[in-house]
This record gives structure tokens, sequence and C-alpha cells, in this order.
């Protein structure tokens, strides 16, 4: 029985919540086998007490029926996350560092697709821009690009003499996208390891100017690419954005975790299609009425707004015009990212 035996071993470990194992995340700090007693020595920096417990028990899991492993001890040691710096465990500041040119990083997250995350956090840029505020949107959605299409532009990105790539600009925002990169059938076929470096391009070799907000629109989930991003660089806080429904609050709960179990504060909630308003006026709660409301309520953060659903921000999205381009006056789909962007920068100022 030899230490590299019990290291591949406890790659069947995942960490809680995420798809990546102990191993990988450099939480094994130290294995050492003698006869009849084989001692696995780990560090996490947490402020959750079921963290450690669960990663306990599926070690010993995993140990214990092994043979000649013998008696199998698992020493944890808890770290606060504030103070884990020097450590590179997950949860620590190592790695990550604030993005030139950018004062603010807020993420754009939910728990699963289909809820309109790409337009709220599309037409929220726009509206942070029109309060005066200069914005970038970094579309983090490898396998799934969408803003390309919602700003309207097919550009191609180039790269300025220290080879940083220059984000495209498309209604005043600075972007970057995967789909600048690829003609527009292509599939993007990337694995784990690749799909990380090209995020960590995307947040670290960009020449974003002056920014006061840089929104990173997540793909949908729990993954990887998410948990690159928040070692990568220091994000400000996170978005959670989620339908009325029971079905979209459950999936929002587990990004809500996500984020808490990485150090990341929830800014808030943005309630996307909250409701459907006819031509006679009458709303028509077609994903349910308040969830929003009452999760923002349970979650204690404020709940940044509620999104009505109209066909005009669908094909607004389409064309490449935002919704949040029109007049607030005129469209009440725009007052209420307007609104939403106010009690964004109200909580985040610059």
């Amino acid at each position: 029985m030899s230490s590299d035996f019990i290291r591949e071993a406890l790659r069947q470990v995942r960490y809680p919540g995420f798809s990546r194992d102990i191993v990988s995340f450099g939480l094994v700090k130290d294995i050492t086998c003698e006869p009849g007693l084989t001692t696995v020595r780990i560090e996490i920096a947490t402020a959750d007490p079921q963290v450690p417990e669960q990663i306990f028990r599926e070690c010993h899991a995993i140990l214990d029926p092994l043979p000649d492993v013998g008696h199998a001890k698992v020493e944890i040691e808890i770290k606060a996350p504030q103070a884990a710096a020097a450590g590179g465990g997950l949860g620590s500041t190592v790695g990550k560092s604030s993005i030139p040119g950018v004062k603010r990083v807020i993420a754009i997250a939910s728990g699963k697709g289909g809820v309109g995350k790409s337009t709220v956090a599309a037409n929220l840029a726009i509206a942070l821009a029109a309060a005066g505020a200069k914005v970038g949107l970094c579309d983090c959605d490898l396998y799934g690009p969408s803003i390309a299409q919602m700003f309207g532009t097919t550009e191609r990105p180039l790269a300025n003499e220290h080879d940083e790539i220059i984000p495209i600009e498309a209604h005043g925002i600075q972007l970057m996208s995967m789909a600048f990169l690829l003609d527009g059938a292509s599939p993007v076929i990337v694995r784990g390891p690749m799909a990380t470096r090209y995020i960590q391009q995307f947040l670290r070799q960009v020449a974003w100017v002056d920014l006061d907000y840089l929104i990173l629109d997540l793909p949908p989930g729990t993954g990887d690419i998410q948990l690159t991003i928040v070692q990568t660089v220091s994000v400000d806080g996170a978005i959670i954005v989620t339908t009325p429904q029971e079905v979209a609050l459950i999936d929002a709960r587990k990004a809500v975790s996500m984020f808490g179990k990485v150090n990341v504060p929830i800014l808030g909630l943005i309630e996307n299609m909250s409701w459907f308003e006819c031509d006679a006026g009458k709303r028509y709660h077609l994903f349910g009425d308040g969830g929003g409301v009452r999760e923002a309520g349970l979650l204690g953060v404020p709940l940044f707004g509620q999104i009505p659903l109209e066909v005009a921000t669908r094909e607004r999205g389409d064309s490449g015009s935002p919704i949040a381009l029109v007049p607030p006056s005129q469209n009440q789909v725009s007052a209420a990212f307007h609104q939403t962007a106010a009690a964004v920068r109200a909580k985040l100022p610059v």
C-alpha cells in the first residue's frame, strides 16, 4: 500500500456541491502509510461544518474497505476562510486577483438553465450603462454563448501589443464571448482543463478599459467553470436569477449554497418571468406568484427586481437590441431592468 495508491483512491471523494474531487482541489496535504495504519491529513477552508463532516465520512467509506490499509486515520484541519490564504485550498484567496481596468465584478448565476439569465445579464448591463456606469459583459457560458446574438455583433476580436484580447463594443458595452471566436454553427468541443483555460483567458487576458462593473454571465449549474471563476478572480458578489416556480427556486438554492461554500456574497435575487400582462391589462402568473419574494426573504437578501414576461423582450434579444435600450417610460420590462440596475448600484456602488 503506497501513498500514491491512497491518493488515487481519494479522487472518488467529491467536494460537496462540486464535480471536482478533494485531491484535484489540493486539499489532501499529506499521506503516510505505516504497517497497520494509514494517515491522511486534509486542510479545508470553510465556515460550513457540514463540509468537513461529509468529506470525513466519504474518505472512510473509500479507505476502510481497502486491503492492507489497516486502520484509516483521517485528520481534517479546518481553517477560517480569511486565514487560509497561505494554504491555497478551496475558499482561499491564493490565485485570486482583481482584474486590471475593472472596479467591480458581479457574477450573474442560476442553478438551472431556461430562467433567462443571459437576457437578465445583457439588459442589466445596458441599464447600468444608461445610469452612467462603464460596463463590460463577459459571456462565460462556453457551450451555449448567446451574448453575441443579443448584442447583434459577429465581429472577431483583435489583440493588442501585449497579446491581450481587445473586447468587442456594442451598445456602449465592452463584450467578450466564445461566440466571437467561432463560426456561427461551430460547436464548442472542449473538456474540463481546456474550458478552465478559456475562462481564465477571458478573465485575465482581455483588455477591459476603465470599467465600473464587469458582469460575468455564468453557465447554468454549479460546475467547474463557476469554480474556476471564483478561484481565479475576486468576485464582489453574485446575483441569482430565478423564476417564481418552485422547480427553479430549488436549483437557485443550490447556486446560493455553492457561492456560500466559496465565500462569495450573494448580493440579491432577480425574479424573471414574474407575470405576463395581456392587452386588457390583466396579469397572469404563468410560473407562480411571489416565489422570488419569499425566497429572498428566506435567504435574507434583497429582491432586486421582478421582470415581466413580454414578447418584445424576446424579439429584441433575438435581433441584437436588448429591451433595456427602450426608454423606461415606454416599456414595463425596460422600466423593471432600469429599476433593478438602480438597486444593484445602491447595493454595490463604485
